[in-house]
């Protein structure tokens, strides 16, 4: 009857006759649900937004951001954390996640996993997580053991806290510091919160760490420019990055490039401030890593 009650349990009364429909008028009514995400998320954006300076503020003193969760919600948190070392050439242990299961969990449902509280304070001891770290449990029904005995323990060490769920008044808001409730609706399959719940929640989960890594200076304009460029397509991209910014030739980029080991912010600097590599390294040391700060340091 707890279950019931919930929002994400609910009958969704458009798709009733969801088993006699075409599969075109499944797929219009699917794409007519899904539109609703990014209202509810407008919702609550300045929750979002507390989060993102809540999220910048522990990665600029040292800690890290964990994502917890189970099932759908776990593996959200991993696809978000996988896509930052390569994007945002971070750490792989700045951005991490924490899930019911283990790792054999993201391709195969480990069952009764996450209903264990106390597994997850052992799985977060052996991450040491301490009270510089900031943690996003995760999870759609709002009341996933899991996840909410992480928030628990976070809170003990005076870690900084934020929920993300899909129902109002979740049982998982009352344990953190920041509560995203983002109420998409009942379900198109009743009870499947993989579908608009978990959209709801990869949105949310992208816009918290891009933003923060905008915030940490990660990004130049709207150009990545602390890539990995560990490939052919990224060592491309680096180049025409290089080229928007500086409006120097294809044959010019490639040139700084092989002087920064493809390191695109010394080689913005070296070009923009007419410095060598060791200088540009400098003054983007100095300046903890801002691009603009450092140009206009060497002005």
């Amino acid at each position: 009857m707890e279950l019931a009650g919930l929002t994400t349990e609910r009958r969704n009364l458009n798709s009733l006759q969801l088993d006699q429909m075409t599969s075109l008028e499944i797929l219009k009514l699917m794409n007519e649900e899904d539109k609703k995400v990014p209202l509810a998320i407008e919702a609550i954006l300045p929750q979002v937004d507390l989060a993102v300076n809540k999220v910048f503020h522990a990665l600029s003193h040292g800690g890290r951001l964990f994502y917890v969760g189970a099932g759908t919600s776990g593996r959200l948190g991993v696809m978000d954390a996988s896509e930052c070392p390569p994007t945002f050439m971070t750490s792989p242990d700045l951005v991490q996640t924490v899930m019911a299961g283990g790792q054999q969990a993201f391709f195969k449902a480990i069952e009764g996993s996450e209903d264990e509280e106390k597994q997850a304070v052992i799985d977060l001891e052996a991450k040491k997580f301490s009270k510089k770290d900031v943690m996003i449990g995760i999870t759609a029904s709002g009341r996933t053991p899991y996840p909410i005995g992480a928030v628990k323990y976070a809170k003990e060490l005076g870690a900084y806290t934020i929920s993300l769920s899909s129902n109002k008044e979740s049982v998982i808001s009352n344990y953190a510091d920041c509560n995203i409730e983002v109420i998409v609706g009942p379900e198109v399959l009743t009870g499947s919160t993989r579908l608009k719940a978990a959209t709801a929640h990869k949105m949310i989960l992208n816009m918290i760490s891009t933003a923060t890594m905008v915030k940490l200076g990660k990004v130049y304009e709207n150009l990545m420019v602390d890539v990995h460029a560990s490939n052919y397509k990224l060592r491309e991209r680096a180049k025409r990055n290089i080229m928007e910014i500086t409006n120097v030739t294809y044959e010019k980029a490639e040139e700084v490039l092989n002087q920064t080991n493809y390191e695109v912010k010394p080689a913005i600097v070296m070009i923009e401030s007419n410095v060598p590599y060791s200088t540009a390294r400098k003054a983007i040391a100095e300046n903890n890593g801002y691009v603009r700060k450092a140009i206009k340091s060497l002005s």
